[in-house]
């Protein structure tokens, strides 16, 4: 006698069927040698670099701040915050504008390379000691066919520390 139940695959299985329908869109770029992205909607604007003010007593890896059509904005050099060497920016430098726990901010990178639809089925979870970036900023490593890119969670990138410290830095 039969039930006319069809049987279900277990939860994990159903979990990873729809992770692997989710699509990540993520905005690419580098810093040194290895290249980085972060969620899209993250992302409000990439602009060329333009002339930073410094702001006296901010911390070391906060560049100053930039007037952004008449709002002032902290800029962060993300090469700094990691702990990478310093390295003059250039052509390909960009502040990619974005939205971090409630604060604009821009944030300096070597370039910016593109913007990558991927499976989320790809991410595989951080392994210690990646890269040269605490492995506290960071999502998940995307492994594509030919490159892995480093994920990185922007909200754990500003602690309250740093966030009171950009909110100075821009007269908040």
């Amino acid at each position: 006698m039969t039930t006319g139940l069809v049987p279900v695959a277990g939860s994990s299985e159903l979990s990873k069927a729809a992770r692997a329908n989710e699509i990540l869109q993520l905005v690419t770029f580098a810093l040194g040698n290895e290249e980085y992205a972060v969620d899209i909607l993250k992302v409000q604007e990439i602009n060329r670099m333009k002339e930073i003010t410094r702001v006296p007593n901010s911390p070391d890896y906060v560049e100053g701040v930039i007037n952004l059509r008449g709002k002032v904005i902290p800029v962060v050099s993300l090469r700094m915050k990691f702990g990478l060497e310093e390295r003059e920016n250039d052509s390909q430098s960009r502040i990619m504008i974005m939205d971090i726990q409630g604060i604009t901010m821009g944030l300096i990178v070597d370039g910016v390379s593109e913007v990558l639809r991927v499976p989320e089925n790809i991410v595989e979870p951080t392994p210690p000691m990646t890269s040269n970036v605490s492995t506290e900023f960071i999502k998940g490593i995307a492994k594509l066919e030919d490159r892995l890119i480093i994920l990185l969670d922007m909200d754990r990138l500003i602690g309250k520390s740093d966030e009171t410290a950009l909110l100075e830095a821009s007269g908040m």
